[in-house]
């Protein structure tokens, strides 16, 4: 399968070496808005401007979008599905569904395979959902993320005029968590469940107040949690904030019986050093199944939850009969 990258941040950098290391893909572009002749990549492959990409379309199975959410996936999803199956991790919970609609369309009207959302939540975390509430559909769910760098949430900070870097931790609240294990099931609120911690890096003469409260009142990301802003200095933040660990849990509580008194606990969990290169590697996965689906013309926008899992992996499906189940 020949595969492309659009964008070569440490995502970017992530599926290049997922896709260096597939035993079925081959790696035969990277595109960008930067310029080419200045962005060195680690595996030499051709550096191509973002606005030339349609002219490489008959070279390519499967183009990875590594872009944000905020700003860059948006557009670049429906532009590029024209002329490519494309994989992004778009992770705006609240506008997926807006999102798909979109993708959907230009998918239809143009025979492509696009699957969007995919990552770890959304993602893999969505798929546990499904099972924990197709399983015991008497209970609650509850996910949990962190502690850990988003990358979505630290992207959107730097968006915001006069910030220079950043970077956002959400962090579990430990009781509440501790319940959910314990097998009850309370309501909890999105802020009873997360605290967010960020640390940012003002540019010279930059207006912190301002920044600060762009952060804290940021519809989908900030407004709905107890948040803290530090600010610090690039220094400081490349020292202690240089890593991307990340993680979460998903976790199902139910009950069966008839009379609902047998308890059960299921949860799912991943404990990340590096965010972006585990993210990575789902995209990777799915855009083997991308090109798989569109060689049955299965065209139209996917998610994860609309993916055969057998679909993921390189192996046959006889193969994996024989050794996985």
């Amino acid at each position: 399968m020949k595969i492309a990258i659009a964008g070569y941040g440490n995502l970017g950098k992530g599926v290049e070496c997922a896709v260096n290391a597939a035993p079925d893909m081959e790696l035969t572009a990277l595109f960008t808005r930067r310029n080419p002749a200045q962005l060195p990549t680690a595996t030499k492959v051709p550096v191509y401007p973002m606005a030339e990409a349609a002219a490489h379309k008959q070279e390519i199975d499967v183009m990875i979008l590594c872009g944000g959410s905020a700003k860059d996936l948006p557009e670049q999803t429906p532009t590029l599905a024209r002329d490519f199956n494309v994989i992004d991790s778009f992770d705006t919970h609240a506008k997926i569904p807006e999102h798909f609609a979109t993708v959907d369309k230009i998918c239809r009207a143009n025979n492509t395979v696009s699957i969007i959302s995919v990552g770890w939540d959304p993602g893999l975390f969505s798929i546990n959902r499904l099972l924990g509430q197709a399983v015991l559909p008497q209970g609650k769910d509850y996910t949990f993320w962190g502690k850990g760098v988003s990358q979505g949430h630290s992207d959107a900070i730097r968006r915001i005029p006069g910030v220079q870097d950043a970077r956002q931790y959400t962090i579990p609240v430990e009781s509440a968590l501790e319940r959910v294990r314990a097998g009850e099931t309370p309501e909890l609120s999105a802020r009873e469940k997360h605290l967010r911690e960020c640390f940012v890096v003002a540019e010279n003469g930059a207006d912190k107040n301002r920044i600060e409260q762009e952060i804290k009142t940021m519809p989908n990301y900030f407004a709905d949690y107890d948040t803290t802003v530090h600010f610090i200095s690039q220094e400081e933040l490349n020292r202690e904030h240089g890593s991307i660990p990340h993680g979460g849990t998903v976790i199902r509580s139910g009950r069966t019986g008839f009379d609902r008194q047998t308890k059960h606990v299921m949860e799912f969990k991943l404990t990340l050093e590096s965010n972006p290169e585990f993210t990575a590697q789902v995209l990777v996965a799915y855009a083997r199944a991308a090109a798989r689906m569109a060689k049955e013309n299965s065209f139209g926008c996917k998610t994860v939850l609309d993916i055969p899992p057998a679909y993921l992996h390189p192996l046959s499906a006889e193969e994996l009969r024989a050794q996985l189940l």
